[in-house]
């Protein structure tokens, strides 16, 4: 009968600390879409970044996900394919780019790995 109550005690604590999880994994999510809207991109996808040397690339940019690179709120710990080094990079609104920068942002590429 002992089993039953801490078993039953268990169970509510468990699915709190699920519950605050999934809120934090939504938050978190919630602020990195806020910050591509605001610099004029959509849900993700291919998006134009700025590494902390100056060097514009285009990366894909999913919201609550990565593979090649280290979330770090709205900065990703991302390789610079132009500048061959580990950096913070930040999502760039292209409107801000001249034609020459956005043009040679879209082709310098990382890694296709999303």
């Amino acid at each position: 009968m002992e089993a039953r109550e801490e078993t039953t005690k268990a169970g509510p604590a468990l699915s709190r600390r699920r519950r605050r999880g999934l809120a934090l994994a939504a938050a978190t999510v919630a602020a990195d879409v806020a910050v591509l809207r605001r610099r004029g991109h959509g849900l993700g996808g291919k998006v134009v970044v700025r590494c902390r040397s100056g060097h514009l690339f285009t990366t894909i940019w999913i919201p609550g996900a990565s593979v090649k690179s280290v979330r770090l709120g709205p900065y990703r710990l991302q390789r610079c394919p132009i500048g061959h080094h580990w950096s913070l990079v930040t999502p760039v609104d292209e409107s801000t780019l001249t034609d020459e920068e956005r043009q040679a942002a879209h082709e310098a590429r990382d890694i296709r790995i999303p």
